[in-house]
């Protein structure tokens, strides 16, 4: 694993963790941070995640995850508890190919999974050594993979996540999966995720999807989609843009000569827009990677979403129909192709003749009976075109959705940030805090235009529900009686001795906000004033009490508090 420099919101180098001491910081995630820690007792690395949402929560004065505000605390407490979950699952996996975890704990108000530490290189990092290694190496890093993921998933785990990224190669050149964050445990069937766990490219439609059908097959797709871009030396395209142009089938037929039919064949088999039509399982896709099983030919529809009427072939039959007819005009009917590429066709099923009272009518033509049937399937597969375009048109909405909520957090963490930097910037230049204050006005730009794109988004969704929607007649709704005074809401219960917090003006979790939590966690009995006492066993705040007390009066308060974390010199890593 490379060591990284710097994090903004991760713990100074030299903290303990029980244990274990942190060395350096080698990646953040959207879930969390991990850190190369060395083990004091055992005198070895090991690789500890913390559980560090990046879009719910914030590191506190004390070293302490403190949630942004009160509406994503519970997003925060739910999602710690997963993370707790899923380490004490991934704990007792022992497999060579996926990375082990071994042990977990709860400090700093959140959890750390601490697992071995894997000494090598990401096949990311290897492609750009080796574009475009030969299928025999690629075998050789897919295929223990593979025996690595089954066993997982018959545990009822799935990774979804897989990606060049998350899959290394030890220096003895064998590989392991790595980083399960994204992992959720199965139940009947179905599964829970924090958030939008997602990497176009390598994500299936499915899990575009909070209800899609994930299974098995959506972590083949990710592997399929891993295999693609080893052997195309490109990203495969999103799931999305795929329903409209699929390009896949046509990039895979410019490998043949280089790459085995088996290979192709399962890699276009793995790719599947349609779950149904992926293996079910990783045994048997893995057996078709190696030649050993039959690859089913997946039927693919000449006409595109955006067609309205059939093309007919000589003969009077339509393509783009499963059955009817393929790509170059030949008949489809289903047969399965070997991974040789010899093809078969089925046992032709029993015609079952039913019997009908006769009626005297004039017996129609031929062309009645063609005509007849050429308008009913205008009318199915114009129908079947207009679905379509209506399930891709989703499935866009849905991509877009999730593409604004994320620049939307990430400018949101940006402005915090730069706030911070601009309450730092007032003990330095006047030139650092003008540019302090233009990237906080050039964030807060961005994240309006963020959410007005987003309001128009919805704006449009919404009329389009409206224009959709039955007319339906509206009974009058009476007035409420005037003379009824309106009820006055509860106020919320004050701590006895202490002044309220003052609202986060930011919406967000400001920073002066966040030190007010602090502040409030150490001042025990809520005088509004921390003594020596309360100071004890909060770290920076113990050590530096005659610091931040600038008034010589033997407590600090809230201000001399934020002052204090103000004029601290930042850490460096």
């Amino acid at each position: 694993m490379s060591v990284s420099a710097t994090y903004r919101n991760a713990l100074p180098i030299g903290t303990m963790l029980l244990e274990y001491r942190i060395e350096s910081i080698l990646g953040a995630g959207g879930f969390g941070m991990t850190y190369l820690c060395t083990d004091t007792h055992l005198d070895k690395q090991v690789a500890i995640k913390e559980y560090f949402p990046s879009d719910l929560a914030l590191r506190a004065l004390d070293g302490g995850v403190v949630a942004v505000n009160t509406d994503a605390d519970l997003n925060y407490q739910w999602g710690l508890e997963r993370f707790i979950q899923e380490a004490r699952t991934l704990a007792k996996f022992s497999h060579a190919h996926i990375v082990r975890v071994n042990r977990y704990f709860e400090a700093n108000a959140t959890g750390y999974m601490v697992m071995d530490y894997e000494n090598g290189e990401s096949l990311t990092q290897l492609l750009k050594r080796d574009p475009q290694p030969g299928e025999t190496r690629v075998k050789e890093i897919v295929l223990p993979l593979l025996e690595g993921l089954q066993a997982v998933h018959e545990t009822g785990f799935l990774h979804r996540d897989i990606k060049p990224a998350n899959i290394y190669i030890r220096t003895n050149g064998s590989p392991v999966l790595l980083d399960f964050g994204a992992a959720r445990q199965a139940v009947n069937g179905s599964t829970k995720s924090l958030t939008a766990v997602l990497t176009p490219g390598y994500a299936p439609l499915e899990q575009y999807s909070g209800d899609g059908n994930q299974g098995p097959w959506s972590d083949i797709y990710a592997m399929g989609g891993v295999l693609f871009r080893v052997f195309t030396n490109e990203n495969p395209p999103d799931a999305v843009s795929r329903l409209r142009n699929d390009t896949v089938p046509s990039r895979l037929a410019q490998l043949k000569g280089r790459v085995s039919e088996s290979a192709l064949r399962s890699v276009d088999w793995a790719l599947a827009l349609d779950e149904k039509q992926r293996p079910a399982s990783v045994e048997l896709w893995k057996r078709a990677l190696q030649g050993k099983a039959t690859v089913p030919v997946i039927p693919r529809a000449t006409a595109t979403p955006d067609s309205s009427l059939p093309t007919v072939v000589p003969g009077g039959m339509p393509t783009g129909l499963p059955g009817n007819a393929t790509a170059n005009g030949a008949s489809s009917v289903p047969t399965s192709v070997s991974t040789s590429g010899h093809a078969t066709a089925p046992t032709p099923a029993t015609r079952r003749t039913t019997s009908y009272p006769t009626v005297s009518r004039e017996p129609l033509s031929n062309w009645h009976w063609v005509g007849l049937a050429l308008v009913v399937l205008v009318v199915f597969l114009g129908g079947r075109s207009w679905y379509t375009q209506r399930e891709a048109k989703a499935l866009e909405k849905q991509a877009a959705d999730a593409r604004l909520d994320a620049e939307r957090r990430a400018e949101q963490q940006r402005l915090l940030e730069e706030r911070e930097a601009l309450l730092h910037a007032k003990e330095r230049s006047v030139a650092d805090r003008d540019e302090a204050a233009r990237r906080i006005a050039e964030r807060e730009a961005a994240l309006r235009k963020l959410e007005d794109e987003r309001a128009a988004r919805e704006r449009q969704a919404s009329a389009g529900d409206a224009r959709r929607a039955p007319a339906v007649a509206m009974a009058p709704v009476p007035a409420p009686p005037t003379s009824a005074p309106a009820p006055t809401p509860p106020k919320a219960p004050e701590r006895e001795g202490r002044p309220p917090l003052a609202p986060d003006p930011s919406g967000a979790g400001g920073f002066e906000h966040q030190m007010a939590q602090a502040f409030s966690r150490i001042d025990a009995n809520g005088d509004g004033f921390v003594t020596p006492d309360e100071a004890r066993g909060h770290g920076p705040v113990e050590h530096e009490f005659g610091r931040i007390d600038r008034n010589g009066d033997g407590r600090i308060s809230l201000q001399e508090f934020i002052q204090g974390r103000l004029n601290k010199p930042q850490p460096r890593f």
